[in-house]
């Protein structure tokens, strides 16, 4: 295995686990929701049973996926979560508010209500998809920061004598490395209209997912109505966007390097990555047939079109869509990160921009990693028995009585 091997593997790894956490998402979703779903609190309550099964799975992603960047490209966790630490704050304290919420809107001394803690998880439903869409378009788009290289490597040798030893006791022993080039440590991605269209489309995409995942979960036909019924007013916003911010993707000027890491702007860059990693390309349009047909099939199946009894129609929309999610999102941020491309560009500063080669870690690190990486299937299996485990009883009123509602 090489360097180069071992780089790409990784950022084939975080790319898959951005995409399983967009698809995740469908908990936010749900719960943006909550009050056009559920037209009485005991219904209102059943959704967010619903989603209470789930919401570690995505909180658990959340965290897997911090961490893992964090081990195999460090460079970009001490730029982007260092510098742009109050979109990642805003965000963590959403996802904190609905693990609150959960625990606590039914518990006895809570005097707040059950209400308050509903709006808090409706916040979490719309704020975070809202800023973690954002975040994945200034993979894009860009963002505003500095690497000071010269700072990388730095030594600290023992003094020689007293007048050193005054002389080093003055210089900073830990430079920094990169910093924010503005004093909004990343909320000023908010004011590129690309970055909001993009953080809607994920956000109406989330909405959508919970929608087609409450369809499946819950067994009351008011429920399922309703869900029917928002499907199109989420659907239609998402495709809007998406299609939107997915033409000025490929039409766009892309962040390039060459063999030296010498990044300059390359025009239809990422129009060039599709057509030069054709299987990407292909697995792309993929996916995005697959979101489609998971959201028109469940139209469909709402107002009694067909009986749904062949293949291409027996299972339901949330695993279409869910598969097509994946793969939609997993084939993008390959996009942004192979091919010599600049995942993280700087806007302050082109030359600052991260590259899978000069932002990863040593080839040490990624190798021992490696290793450790194959046990992702054991995990992952275990997920799968966990989820059919969970979901081996579909919801009803029964479930607000039980020990484990919430």
């Amino acid at each position: 295995m090489t360097y180069s091997f071992l780089q790409q593997y990784w950022w084939f790894l975080i790319s898959l686990l951005a995409a399983l956490l967009v698809f995740l998402m469908f908990v936010q979703g749900a719960n943006s929701l909550i009050g056009s779903l559920g037209s009485t609190p005991e219904k209102r309550r059943l959704v967010i049973n619903s989603t209470g099964r789930k919401w570690e799975f995505t909180f658990t992603t959340l965290v897997t996926f911090g961490g893992a960047f964090f081990a195999s490209f460090p460079l970009f966790y001490s730029t982007s979560f260092g510098g742009a630490y109050w979109l990642w704050m805003i965000i963590l304290f959403t996802f904190v508010l609905q693990a609150v919420s959960y625990e606590f809107q039914n518990k006895l001394g809570n005097f707040l209500g059950p209400k308050t803690f509903q709006w808090f998880l409706i916040i979490n439903g719309l704020v975070g998809p809202l800023l973690l869409g954002g975040a994945v378009a200034t993979f894009f788009e860009g963002s505003n920061f500095i690497i000071e290289k010269g700072n990388l490597v730095t030594s600290q040798l023992p003094p020689l004598d007293s007048q050193l030893s005054t002389l080093t006791s003055q210089l900073d022993l830990t430079p920094v490395i990169s910093r924010w080039a503005n004093g909004s440590h990343g909320l000023d991605a908010l004011l590129n209209p690309w970055v909001l269209i993009f953080g809607l489309a994920v956000m109406f995409l989330a909405r959508v997912l919970g929608i087609l995942y409450i369809i499946n979960n819950v067994r009351d036909k008011d429920i399922r109505a309703r869900g029917s019924k928002q499907l199109i007013y989420a659907a239609a916003p998402f495709l809007i966007l998406f299609l939107t911010y997915l033409l000025h993707l490929l039409l766009k000027d892309g962040y390039a390097y060459d063999e030296a890491g010498y990044i300059y702007m390359e025009p239809y860059k990422y129009l060039h990555n599709f057509l030069a990693l054709c299987p990407l390309a292909l697995l792309f349009l993929f996916g995005v047939v697959l979101v489609l047909w998971g959201i028109i099939t469940e139209y469909l199946r709402g107002r009694g079109f067909f009986a749904l009894r062949s293949s291409l129609f027996a299972l339901k929309g949330i695993w279409y869509a869910g598969i097509g999610t994946v793969l939609t999102v997993l084939c993008l941020l390959l996009c942004a990160g192979w091919n010599h491309t600049a995942y993280y560009p700087s806007t302050a500063d082109l030359q600052s921009s991260l590259t899978i080669q000069n932002s990863c870690s040593s080839e040490f690190t990624l190798n021992t990693m490696f290793y450790v990486s194959l046990l992702i299937p054991f995990v992952m299996a275990y997920i799968i028995y966990a989820w059919r485990a969970i979901d081996k009883k579909k919801l009803d009123k029964s479930e607000l009585y039980e020990d484990h509602s919430y």
